[in-house]
């Protein structure tokens, strides 16, 4: 796939401005379309256009989807690991412990910066535009746009549901029935917290689960968001009485000793492909720690 977008005008673009196409017909973003414009990144039949040009039934228009870009972001070698790669889309399996994006505490050492390194070393001029994130105990796959182009449709796509994330959790006991949908609203109790919990002034929140296998001190979980609350499978699962092991926020002691982090890995995406609309789903496997608490709760 190359770096720019070529479409024919047809009958519904006779005589109509650009501008009006790309957005309207086209259905870009406002702000991708003005960037372009003002950027000189707009052609109709090889020949750079303002906005305001007015199109003709028959004529090519061609997006420049890439550009110089930069970011304050330290490029570093961290041994990202890469699941799936093309013109449009990273997807990354983030390992556990590890920052998604720089922050006055954890300015090195992040997702994004071997992300950025990543790019640098392949002579892609990109900057890393996150579309998803987890928490830093929470391992798995992460999506991150190579252009605005890519990162307009990609969040579109999840604004409207159209982008699955599934998760495997290891939790306490046997979840009852053992598939099901937990659809309970979850708010902050007040801004001096980041706990979250289920209360009937919060926002809604639905996660799919099935029980994928049972052990003798617990389960190991498949879930599915319907929506996307902070921490919301973590605050749902302690809320029907079966906490993620190792989740010192939401879980229990007893689930704490066994995994130093709460065992909770992000397998699987199935995603809308910016460019094409073809279905693409990326699966990663289940870490090694997670995989070490299966076998001592069996």
């Amino acid at each position: 796939m190359g770096k720019s977008l070529t479409y024919e005008v047809t009958k519904e673009g006779d005589g109509v401005k650009i501008r009006d196409y790309m957005t309207e017909v086209l259905s870009f973003s406002g702000r991708f379309t003005r960037n372009a414009g003002m950027e000189k990144r707009i052609k109709v039949n090889r020949s750079i256009v303002k906005l305001n040009h007015k199109l003709h039934c028959g004529d090519t228009v061609t997006i420049e989807i890439e550009k110089e870009e930069s970011q304050n972001i330290i490029p570093e070698d961290l041994n990202i690991e890469i699941i799936y790669e093309d013109a449009d889309l990273l997807v990354a399996n983030k390992r556990p412990f590890m920052v998604v994006h720089p922050t006055k505490s954890h300015p090195t050492g992040t997702l994004s910066n071997g992300v950025l390194y990543h790019f640098k070393e392949n002579n892609e001029k990109c900057i890393v535009r996150l579309v998803s994130r987890l928490d830093m105990d929470t391992s798995g796959l992460i999506m991150i746009a190579k252009s605005q182009f890519a990162h307009m449709n990609l969040a579109k796509a999840m604004d409207e549901n159209k982008i699955i994330k599934s998760y495997l959790a290891v939790v306490q006991g046997e979840i009852q029935p053992k598939s099901g949908t937990i659809d309970l609203p979850i708010g902050r109790p007040d801004e001096s917290t980041i706990k979250r919990i289920v209360c009937e002034e919060g926002q809604k929140s639905i996660t799919h689960y099935k029980t994928i296998d049972t052990y003798n001190r617990g389960s190991l979980i498949d879930l599915t968001l319907e929506t996307g609350r902070t921490h919301q499978i973590r605050v749902h699962l302690s809320h029907i009485g079966n906490p993620i092991y190792g989740d010192t926020l939401y879980g229990t002691e007893e689930g704490n000793s066994l995994i130093n982090r709460q065992a909770l890995h992000a397998y699987k995406l199935v995603i809308p492909h910016p460019r094409t609309g073809e279905t693409l789903t990326v699966h990663s496997d289940l870490p090694k720690d997670m995989k070490s608490l299966i076998e001592a709760i069996k």
